[in-house]
């Protein structure tokens, strides 16, 4: 069991730096202009990691915790997969947002 909550850790890590890439993809493929283009895929997954940096990094003075906590990583990857889906991702969108909602709930679970 050990193992599997280890490579649930893993996945994790992968998730998050999956919903970074899906806001850059979006921003790229939503960007009228190159001015927006390079702007939203810059500007969609920064504001992500400041987000994230400031609530969600478990060395973060404001981390979030408990109910709060899953509800709002959730919620940013259901951002991430609907991002992934208007950009004309649709399979790509589903299956991130399954494999990302199951790994939070198995990692609150797991008190990970």
């Amino acid at each position: 069991m050990a193992n599997i909550k280890a490579l649930n850790l893993a996945l994790a890590f992968l998730v998050e730096l999956a919903a970074l890439v899906a806001l850059a993809f979006w921003g790229v493929h939503t960007g009228g202009n190159a001015l927006a283009k390079v702007g939203l895929g810059i500007g969609a997954p920064l504001l992500l990691a400041v987000f994230w940096g400031a609530f969600m990094a478990p060395r973060s003075k404001r981390h979030l915790t408990g109910i709060t906590y899953l509800t709002v990583k959730i919620v940013i990857f259901a951002l991430a997969a609907l991002a992934l889906i208007a950009a004309d991702q649709l399979a790509l969108g589903v299956i991130f947002g399954v494999v990302a909602i199951l790994n939070a709930l198995l990692a609150y679970a797991w008190k990970q």
